[in-house]
C-alpha cells in the first residue's frame, strides 16, 4: 500500500533566517518552483512536480540499478534529509501511483513509500552554490558564504539545472516504452513505470534483509538454534 500526504495543518511562521530570501528566490525565479510562505522555505508539489519519498538505503539502490540514467549530472532530480530520498517524478504521479503498484503486483504489500501531490510540501534544499538575481534567464550568481539559509539537512544529491528543461527529465508514464523501453540503456531518465517497480523492489528487499538480520540477532541472543520442519 502507498501513502498520499498534504499538510494537515498550517506551519508557524517566523522571520526568514539569512539566506533564505536567495533560496527563495532561486526556487522561484530560475526555476520558476512555486513555495510557500514562511520559513524555512518549502517547495509546493502538485505544480510542476510530484515526490516519491522512499528510505535512502532503497533509494540510493535503486538509482545505482537504474544504471547510466541515474549518474550525477543526468536524469531526474533527487533530494536527500533526514534519512529520506526523494525523487522528483512528473506531476499527477502521486494520484496514479496506487493504480500503477496494484498493476505491478505491488498493491498487496506494506511499502515504505509515501507521495506527496497536490497539496503536499518538501522542504527546499539548499541550491547548488547559485541563486539567480533580477530578470528570469540572467546568469547565476554564487550565494555569499556562510548564507545558506535554514534548510537543515536537506540538500541535492542530484539538483535541478536551470535551463536545462528540469521538468521535461522527470519520470512520466507518456515515456513508458521510449526513451530506453526499459532496456536500461541511459538515453534519459527511466520512464514512471521502470522507476516506481525498481524502488518497490529495492524497499522491499531491504525490509527482508533487515527483517532477516532482527531473526538472526533474536536466535543468538535466545542461544537457541533455529528450526526448520
Amino acid at each position: 500500500m502507498v501513502r498520499t500526504i498534504a499538510p494537515t495543518a498550517p506551519f508557524l511562521r517566523r522571520s526568514p533566517a539569512p539566506g533564505d530570501d536567495e533560496v527563495r528566490l532561486w526556487y522561484e525565479d530560475a526555476l520558476g518552483w512555486p513555495t510557500v510562505p514562511g520559513a524555512p522555505v518549502r517547495l509546493a508539489a502538485g505544480v510542476r512536480f510530484d515526490v516519491l519519498d522512499v528510505p535512502a538505503e532503497a533509494g540510493r539502490a535503486a538509482l545505482e540499478h537504474l544504471g547510466r540514467s541515474a549518474a550525477p549530472g543526468r536524469g531526474f532530480p533527487v533530494a536527500l534529509g533526514g534519512g529520506r530520498m526523494r525523487l522528483l517524478v512528473a506531476a499527477g504521479s502521486a494520484e496514479e501511483l496506487p493504480g500503477l503498484l496494484e498493476w505491478l503486483d505491488w498493491g498487496s504489500l506494506e511499502l515504505d513509500l509515501v507521495a506527496i501531490g497536490t497539496g503536499g510540501l518538501m522542504d527546499a534544499p539548499r541550491p547548488p552554490g547559485a541563486v539567480v538575481g533580477g530578470d528570469a534567464g540572467s546568469a547565476p550568481r554564487p550565494l555569499p558564504p556562510g548564507r545558506g539559509g535554514s534548510q537543515g539537512a536537506a540538500v541535492w544529491v542530484r539538483p535541478p539545472e536551470p535551463g536545462r528543461g528540469a521538468e521535461a527529465s522527470l519520470p512520466t508514464l507518456s515515456a513508458m516504452g521510449t526513451r530506453g523501453g526499459g532496456r536500461g540503456d541511459g538515453d534519459g531518465p527511466p520512464d514512471l513505470v521502470r522507476l516506481v517497480n525498481t524502488v518497490a523492489t529495492q524497499i522491499h528487499r531491504v525490509r527482508l534483509r533487515r527483517a532477516g538480520a532482527g531473526a538472526a540477532a533474536a536466535v543468538r541472543a535466545d542461544g537457541q538454534p533455529l528450526a526448520f520442519s
